[in-house]
């Protein structure tokens, strides 16, 4: 399967629909209008003229337009949707700001919609190049080969100058086995930006699949050189070697991937692949679980590769009937985070979660792993050793007590040496949810998470804020699991939980203590108990929500009664 550099779309870069009236040079409206102005300059022009309303009809769309993309760029594209349809309302020939909203809708999983915005923008201006990149990174997505080559050679006709046009062309034809057109559109893409990273990464695929391992290697290995950290070209390195049949050198680079990045999808998917060439069905299992598992409706187009991959593998590895009749065996992984090296601590979280631990064992759980102040290495390492104990048993839950918090759209769990100077930080020193319901994702019948780690980030003050990450300073983000998986938060997606006063233990980790030992309470009615609990004792500020669901057709107990 084709692994690639995810650097497939574009957003604003070509002209916006500009009013006729000509502004005086260095005014805010001048700036706005002005495409080649510095990027930081344009944005604070813009939201000059919108903060205070000093725009109207084209011109306001464009300054919505650079409003949109920025959003884009932090990843919020609900907001960025609005946005740029207010500005569609005000100018509905813009085909500018109908690319800019087709890539917010592809970025929400609304790919149909961004496949409209971007057929009209083509009907405004059939001569604009980006959108048909654009829609051929969907076809791509789609398998559909043949029209995605058609769209990335439109994109060259009309922008040659666009990289992106030629090296996602260069993709699709190695995925086709044109292996000789896809050398000659790298050669092109080299004659605009020979220093461009995603000619050498993706070219050194292209080598891999004809052969020349050599020519392979040196492309992957350019790239490594130069960004040692760079989990994209490890990952193809890695999967070089797999083609060459060199297992060993593989299981290095997915390993190396992972020590980066342990969250990388990527990398637990081609590892599982190694594993498995190697009969190793149990830890392929658990990497393709560690990578098949999505709290997000869309993914980078290797991601998404890498992700289907690993769920075809692991319906594959999965018996039918896993470990024979259902036993009954419960299992839990009891976390709490407090000892934090790098913001202040927190005393609860320990504390809440041993009472939890001593409960689940009171009611019957066989194993209950019961852990404190993890770094990041210990957390994935308890995930680990949890995932393995899920797979023999009926129910597998984990409880999470620590500072947790979504930044750029995806929700993690903070180890407590993480240090998370810039955002983007989060993707390498902090545990993706994914990963937790990873953990869970073996479990026969319950498959349950409960995360009382709604809390505000502490990291934010100091925090580096990037371009391509959105921060958000409190709380989880809403999500959808999976069939079959309930997550529970201590409070509402977007809020904050509160800690117990004076040494007392939170309001949540006390309603659920006292609710998980009453008999006879089903556990989706348990966790409402809970919730509304909560808004009483903590008067209408925190509301704990649930999301998802166990099988329904059965009910499930923490105490089942006579």
């Amino acid at each position: 399967m084709l692994r690639v550099v995810p650097l497939i779309s574009v957003m604003l870069v070509s002209g916006l629909a500009i009013a006729a009236a000509e502004p005086q040079a260095g005014d805010d409206l001048a700036i706005c209008r002005d495409r080649q102005a510095d990027a930081q300059a344009r944005t604070t022009a813009c939201e000059n003229l919108l903060n205070a309303d000093r725009v109207t009809g084209k011109d306001k769309a464009v300054a919505l337009s650079v409003r949109g993309n920025n959003l884009i760029n932090k990843r919020d594209n609900v907001h960025a949707i609005e946005t740029l349809s207010m500005g569609f309302d005000l100018d509905p020939d813009n085909a500018i700001i109908l690319n800019l909203r087709g890539i917010a809708y592809e970025r929400t999983g609304q790919d149909d919609l961004a496949m409209a915005d971007f057929n009209l923008a083509l009907q405004k201006r059939p001569t604009y190049g980006v959108p048909y990149n654009n829609r051929g990174v969907i076809q791509l997505r789609r398998n559909a080969l043949q029209s995605a080559l058609d769209d990335f050679s439109l994109s060259i006709k009309y922008t040659p100058k666009f990289i992106l046009g030629w090296t996602n062309r260069a993709r699709v034809r190695t995925l086709m086995k044109d292996f000789d057109g896809a050398l000659a559109d790298f050669a092109e893409a080299e004659k605009i930006d020979p220093t461009a990273p995603q000619i050498a990464g993706n070219r050194c695929i292209t080598y891999g699949l004809m052969g020349k391992f050599d020519q392979a290697f040196a492309d992957c290995n350019g790239i490594i050189e130069k960004q040692p950290k760079n989990t994209g070209a490890i990952n193809n390195r890695a999967y070089v070697s797999m083609m060459k049949g060199d297992l060993d050198a593989a299981l290095k680079d997915y390993n190396a991937a992972l020590q980066i990045n342990p969250n990388n999808i990527r990398a637990h998917s081609g590892r599982g692949q190694v594993y498995e060439r190697k009969k190793d069905l149990a830890q392929a299992r658990a990497d393709y679980r560690s990578a098949a598992y999505s709290l997000t409706k869309f993914d980078e187009l290797d991601v998404a590769r890498a992700r289907t991959i690993a769920q075809e593998r692991l319906a594959a590895l999965t018996p039918q009937t896993p470990g024979g009749a259902p036993s009954g065996r419960r299992v839990a992984l009891v976390i709490g985070n407090g000892a934090y090296k790098n913001v202040h601590a927190l005393p609860n979280p320990p504390r809440d979660s041993k009472m939890i631990a001593s409960v689940l064992k009171d009611v019957g759980f066989q194993t209950v792993i019961s852990v404190s102040d993890l770094t990041r290495d210990k957390f994935f390492d308890a995930l680990k050793t949890f995932a393995d104990e899920a797979e023999k048993a009926d129910w597998a839950v984990v409880y999470y007590a620590g500072h947790g918090f979504e930044i750029g759209g995806v929700n993690y769990l903070v180890p407590v040496d993480a240090k998370l100077a810039v955002d983007r930080d989060a993707e390498t020193q902090a545990v993706a949810l994914e990963q937790v319901i990873a953990a869970v994702g073996a479990a026969r019948k319950v498959r349950l998470v409960i995360l009382d780690a709604c809390r505000d980030n502490p990291f934010a003050p100091t925090m580096q804020h990037t371009l391509s990450l959105k921060l958000v300073d409190k709380g989880f983000s809403n999500i959808e699991p999976g069939a079959g998986f309930m997550v529970v938060y201590a409070a509402k997606h977007g809020e904050t939980a509160i800690d117990g006063d004076n040494g007392a233990d939170s309001p949540f980790s006390t309603a659920l203590a006292r609710e998980i030992k009453v008999p006879k309470v089903e556990i989706r009615k348990l966790f409402d108990i809970v919730r509304d609990d909560v808004w009483s004792m903590t008067k209408h500020e925190q509301q704990p929500f649930s999301y998802g669901s166990p099988p329904g057709r059965e009910d499930f107990y923490f105490v089942a009664g006579k």
